[in-house]
């Protein structure tokens, strides 16, 4: 994202958005919390273009193979850096648009009923590509498995688990305060993937549909995005006729408030355009698509 000097008024992690309309301006004291307005759209991916994609990713036989997972992260990486709204967030009644792309998703270490999660932040930039984002993804997941490492998040929330619960709203009420006036810890900010542009959470990988997922109040993030199980659905052309093929579901969440709905539309468009035309993810981020 750009770099700008830091002024009066802006967060450590994001730049403070000034002359903003008289409607933006008041939105964050008429609706102040982010579960209030979240917007929430379902797309279905056609996966042809991503399946032979995938097939000529894969023939050289990487020790990591790319998964669908990687695409939808490049794909978001590339959408927020062209549409640099998508990287806003309202915090302290203030609109304010991050410094940095941060995309945040859980790892389980082991596919059990009491497997352990691991909460991972992946920060991408101008020329981040999907080979960039396959690299460090398989790094970190197969780094937190083989070594059963503890992400910072995970150990902060285990030590305050015990606490006892007069003490726990006391915290929690702190770091609300904190959070508001922008004086949160940054070994606190940097390491919760509620501080990130958006989190992404892979259902399909334990077998099950994508549907809505809340936002949260606490934390940055404005978006959510969940990816669901592949499977076959008709996918019809202009003329109304159809095929079945191989789809990918996907659950948008979003805060309404930090653009209006044609940039949202657009975005969105983007996004399914770079899904449509995995090639694109080949290149830098900061390279734009005509469509």
């Amino acid at each position: 994202m750009r770099k700008m000097k830091k002024a009066r008024g802006d967060r450590k992690d994001a730049k403070r958005l000034r002359g903003q309309d008289a409607m933006h301006v008041f939105t964050p004291y008429l609706l102040p919390r982010r579960t209030d307005n979240e917007a929430f759209v379902t797309e279905d991916i056609d996966l042809t273009a991503i399946n032979a994609f995938l097939a000529e990713k894969n023939s050289s036989n990487p020790a990591y193979k790319y998964t669908i997972f990687h695409v939808v992260v490049a794909a978001l990486a590339k959408t927020i850096y062209q549409r640099p709204k998508m990287n806003r967030f309202i915090q302290g009644h203030r609109l304010y648009e991050r410094n940095d792309i941060l995309l945040s998703f859980v790892a389980k270490r082991l596919f059990t009923d009491d497997g352990e999660e691991a909460l991972i932040l992946l920060k991408c930039d101008k020329d981040s590509t999907i080979d960039f984002i396959h690299d460090e993804i398989c790094t970190r997941v197969s780094k937190t498995r083989k070594e059963g490492t503890v992400d910072d998040t995970t150990q902060i929330m285990n030590m305050l688990a015990r606490l006892p619960r007069f003490l726990l709203r006391f915290i929690v009420r702190t770091l609300n305060f904190l959070e508001y006036h922008d004086w949160l810890p940054d070994f606190l900010r940097y390491a919760d993937p509620y501080h990130s542009t958006v989190f992404v959470s892979n259902l399909g990988s334990i077998k099950l549909n994508s549907g809505y997922h809340h936002l949260t109040n606490w934390g940055t993030t404005s978006l959510f995005v969940v990816i669901g199980e592949k499977h076959f659905a008709p996918v019809y052309a202009a003329d109304g006729s159809f095929q079945v093929r191989e789809v990918l579901p996907l659950g948008i969440t979003l805060d309404e408030r930090i653009a209006d709905g044609y940039y949202y539309a657009k975005s969105i468009q983007l996004f399914k355009h770079y899904l449509l035309n995995p090639q694109l993810l080949d290149l830098p981020a900061s390279e734009k698509a005509e469509i």
